[in-house]
């Protein structure tokens, strides 16, 4: 089988290929930007805002893992079938089934793939673990971790968990037509992920409440207005549908998913 993985130097994409690439299948990475990459494979440098560019990408593929990016997701799963291609696997938000009125770009990515005539699955992660990289900074310079919404808990995942559970579903049947909703095995607060780094490090780390107002300047720095506001709904006042563990990554990947402060101990020397 030969997969295409978008958004292959990323936090979850890099880890789809590593763990196709490990399993024996045929790769073909594409980013707008170099990657390190595994060897044996294929690398195509591309936009997914130029669809008409990534022909070759597609050449041949069975399969397709997509970012909710570019601007016309129609057009490139067009040019994915045109290819070949005959399963897609979306990486889209819990948002855009909470709070589609926030996410338009993933329910639109979503929209597209329902209605791209291939065997589609959709993933929807709730907040990563590796969001806290945001503190990386503040805690090596000064042991402080600083957020809003200090004890309201969320089940955040870990991305190496999205990225098992996607390659899982790119090579197996049966996921077809589902959409799985991605969590970590418990709630955390941002307390609580604080004081977890703290212990990976052997260093107490200091949690710092920010205001929402305060958290709304930071985000609007690197993320839409749109999209902070969801974001900053779901952190200070999520539905019970945004608190709930989902069963998900264990009934595809038959274990649990790994907890926040297994995270932690795995990546501390980012916080060093």
């Amino acid at each position: 089988m030969m997969i295409v993985v978008t958004g292959a130097s990323g936090n979850v994409g890099g880890q789809v290929v590593a763990l196709l690439a490990t399993a024996g299948e045929w790769v073909t990475a594409v980013s707008r930007r170099t990657a390190e990459l595994p060897e044996g494979v294929r690398h195509v440098q591309g936009d997914l805002d130029d669809p008409a560019r990534l022909k070759d990408a597609f050449d041949g593929a069975d399969a397709l893992f997509l970012l909710v990016a570019g601007r016309d997701p129609g057009a490139i799963l067009d040019a994915a079938r045109a290819g070949g291609a005959r399963r897609v696997v979306l990486l889209s938000s819990q948002g855009a089934g909470t709070r589609p009125e926030f996410y338009r770009h993933p329910v639109a990515f979503e929209d597209a793939v329902r209605r791209s005539g291939l065997e589609w699955t959709i993933l929807r992660p709730g907040g990563f673990h590796s969001n806290v990289y945001a503190w990386a900074e503040s805690i090596r310079g000064g042991h402080t971790a600083p957020a809003p919404f200090g004890d309201t808990g969320l089940p955040t995942i870990d991305p190496a968990d999205i990225a098992e559970v996607a390659a899982t579903v790119l090579r197996e049947d049966g996921h077809a037509g589902r959409v799985y909703e991605l969590t970590g095995p418990a709630p955390t607060t941002p307390r609580e992920r604080a004081a977890a780094i703290g212990a990976a490090l052997g260093t107490p780390v200091r949690f710092a409440e920010q205001t929402r107002e305060e958290a709304r300047a930071q985000m609007l720095r690197f993320m839409p207005e749109q999209v902070a506001e969801g974001t900053l709904a779901i952190l200070g006042e999520p539905t019970d549908a945004e608190r709930r563990v989902s069963p998900d990554v264990e009934r595809v990947l038959g274990r649990a998913p790994r907890s926040f402060a297994d995270w932690a101990g795995r990546n501390v020397a980012a916080f060093r």
